[in-house]
């Protein structure tokens, strides 16, 4: 199985991005303009939480060191930790082979979960057929 590339970062502009150009191009967006955010404890690996970011969202998690997200049911944009103290502070950013993705590698301080747990995974585990390799 070959590696895909990843997309090419110099794609042509998007109108009233604010993103850089190529960064914008390489973006795949929901019919929202969304993109799903993987949070992910950054010394642990621990996965933590799943998120989504519009342009601006991503743009702000770029430059201020902290995680904004846009929230679906609030059409807003909100900054884990503003009102709970649960923050997360950016250690990288990556975006997947296909561009539809991002990976936010995080210091969390707290709970990431709404519900105050360590993540939004924490006893939610489904029954299932594990399989394994021959």
């Amino acid at each position: 199985m070959s590696e895909q590339p990843a997309p090419a970062l110099a794609n042509a502009a998007v109108p009233g991005s604010p993103l850089p150009e190529g960064l914008a191009g390489a973006l795949k967006r929901d019919s929202a303009g969304l993109v799903a955010a993987i949070v992910q404890q950054f010394d642990t690996n621990e996965v933590l939480m799943l998120g989504w970011m519009d342009d601006e969202a991503l743009r702000r998690t770029m430059t201020s060191g902290r995680v904004t997200f846009y929230s679906r049911s609030r059409q807003e944009y909100w900054r884990k930790g503003d009102t709970s103290g649960h923050v997360q502070w950016v250690k990288s950013l990556a975006m997947d082979c296909d561009g539809d993705a991002l990976l936010v590698r995080v210091d969390q301080v707290g709970a990431a979960c709404h519900t105050g747990t360590r993540t939004c995974f924490d006893g939610r585990g489904l029954d299932v057929v594990t399989g394994h390799a021959d």
